[in-house]
């Protein structure tokens, strides 16, 4: 069951992270910034929003 809660989490801290990195491009897009990243910056950022959403679930 201990594994079931942690992947639910992990998939549900990628999709906020997603969502988060969208809606900061999307802002900055608003005041004037052209933001272009590779797919590994992208993927870093990714992993790297995932960790800190997920933390911000354990607490």
């Amino acid at each position: 069951m201990k594994y079931i809660t942690g992947l639910i989490n992990l998939i549900i801290s990628l999709i906020i992270s997603t969502i988060i990195i969208y809606a900061i491009n999307f802002i900055a897009g608003f005041a004037g910034a052209d933001y272009s990243f590779s797919n590994g910056e992208v993927f870093v950022i990714w992993i790297l929003m995932a960790i800190l959403v997920n933390n911000c679930f354990n607490k």
